[in-house]
């Protein structure tokens, strides 16, 4: 019994665009759908209605999540399809075929082990890897079908336009529009000083990984995401993206050391290990997954609502990929926390920013906004000296109010210090109040007592938060938020990494 693809409005009108597109004689067509935004619904809908029409169809990907979600997609309404993929029986007779590229290309292409399925349609899910030349090949073979691309970011590596593979773009609305319209959830930035990549090579337009991965997988600089998690993440669910296995293993490893439920993946995690993980940081039972290039993409875990990012890329598209894995809406989220230790936000801007993407192999995808900061035609991202907050340059702090002086001014940094990054001008955040500082030292209280140490304490680490002595003795203890406690933790750490390094070196 088929059912029918219930459609967002936009995604309706999306589809009546590509079908107008292949109607006038435009055979190659890529989607723009930004992460969140439904392409594999989009594309199982155009799917369906081709086949009902009698069209004989190749499905590609090249992930194994995304071949699942596409089969999800097609027995929901009743589409029966063939499977090309290891494990999988064939059933070569069914009109859609679902192919894993390297499968259907060991199989057809670098041996004869099979025929290539018959299609008037290709769908190329992730479609700006068609430039690999597995994707080329297979595409080739079909000189008289017609084309339809699925991507977030229809672009190569280095930003470059897939013309010489594509006709036309359709784009869904930008990831401004889906915030605005309630599909996706805003973000919240926040970012320390940009790693020093100074002497890093660059190979094919990004970071050489091997050099990369020795730079960024420093125990201080690990220990510092874990600090700031502490502070920042409000125990959310958590991706972290890093720059090799070894340093997700040992960013994995200092969260657990600081009692945090992490887990890790990695290209060899065997799959049905992969599965149970996923499992359980979709469920709740684990709080953080570190991944090495696994979840960047057909990875959909819409209770996701933080990110670290501690994986550097000269690569917008990659980018791009990472920020989308925390944009999707779930019920209860109202926004996404990226916390960017990769120095990505003034690399690239902000994932809302709108993206100019183009056609043209000899052009770039561009943030306009971005360029304009880098160009010196708007303002800069910069650091409020007060709170670490990343400010436009020349325009109040929009987190703690701090606005710019006429003269310098001697001021206190503290080093590494993730401050929130925010779009707009307005100062939406506000002053602690008195209230909030009594209630925050009554926890503090709370705590001392809880492990029997002299109200003392409380005021030492009221005085560290605030740069004040509390200005009352008096205040009764009361139950901590998890926010207070996880601020605590946070100090003890960072004050086991001082130590540590005082006695090195001794």
């Amino acid at each position: 019994m088929s059912a029918e693809i219930s459609l967002w409005p936009f995604q309706t009108e999306v589809i009546s665009r590509i079908d107008s597109a292949f109607a006038i004689g435009q055979r190659r067509v890529l989607l723009v759908a930004p992460t969140g935004s439904g392409k594999t619904v989009i594309g199982g809908d155009i799917i369906a209605n081709k086949a009902r029409a009698d069209a004989r169809i190749l499905f590609l990907a090249h992930r194994r999540e995304l071949i699942k979600q596409a089969s999800e997609k097609l027995h929901a309404v009743g589409i029966d399809h063939g499977i090309i993929q290891a494990g999988f029986p064939t059933r070569p007779g069914e009109p859609v075929q679902v192919a894993s590229i390297s499968t259907l290309h060991a199989r057809a292409v670098r041996s004869s082990r099979m025929e290539l399925p018959e299609a008037g349609l290709i769908v190329v899910d992730e479609a700006h890897h068609c430039p690999a030349r597995t994707y080329r090949q297979i595409v080739q073979s079909y000189p008289g079908a017609l084309l339809l691309g699925l991507t977030a970011t229809p672009c190569r590596g280095d930003g470059r336009g897939l013309g010489d593979f594509f006709d036309v773009l359709v784009e869904c609305p930008s990831v401004s529009e889906l915030i605005s319209l309630g599909y996706l959830v805003p973000t919240k930035v926040y970012a320390p000083t940009r790693p020093d990549l100074t002497g890093v090579a660059v190979q094919r337009g990004d970071y050489n990984e091997k050099q990369l991965g020795e730079r960024m997988d420093t125990q201080q600089l690990v220990g510092g995401v874990v600090e700031h998690w502490l502070r920042l993440g409000d125990r959310r669910p958590t991706v972290v993206f890093a720059t090799g296995v070894a340093h997700s293993v040992h960013l994995r490893n200092e969260f657990r050391a600081a009692g945090v439920l992490a887990e890790h993946v990695d290209a060899s995690t065997p799959i049905e290990e992969r599965d149970e993980i996923l499992k359980r940081i979709g469920s709740g039972a684990a709080e953080v997954i570190c991944n090495a290039a696994v979840l960047t993409e057909g990875w959909n875990c819409p209770t996701i609502s933080c990110l670290v990012l501690a994986r550097p890329t000269k690569h917008m598209g990659l980018y791009r990929q990472m920020t989308g894995r925390v944009l999707r809406s779930s019920p209860g989220k109202v926004d996404a926390l990226i916390l960017d230790h990769a120095g990505a936000v003034f690399e690239h801007g902000f994932p809302e920013e709108d993206v100019l993407w183009t056609l043209e192999p000899g052009r770039r995808a561009e943030n306009a906004k971005h360029t304009a900061r880098s160009k010196h035609r708007a303002p800069a991202l910069t650091t409020c000296p007060e709170c670490s907050a990343v400010r436009l340059e020349g325009h109040p702090c929009t987190r703690c109010g701090w606005r710019p002086q006429p003269k310098a001014r001697a001021v206190d940094v503290v080093d590494g210090e993730l401050g929130h990054v925010d779009r707009e001008l307005a100062v939406k955040g506000r002053q602690v109040s008195a209230n909030d500082k009594l209630r925050f030292y009554a926890q503090l209280l709370w705590i001392a007592a809880e492990r029997s140490y002299q109200r003392g304490w409380a005021a030492h680490k009221y005085r560290e938060k605030f740069g004040t002595w509390p200005s009352t003795k008096y205040a009764q203890p009361v139950a901590p938020d998890p926010e207070v406690r996880s601020w605590v933790r946070s100090r003890q750490i960072a004050w086991a990494r001082a130590r540590a390094k005082q006695q090195g070196a001794a």
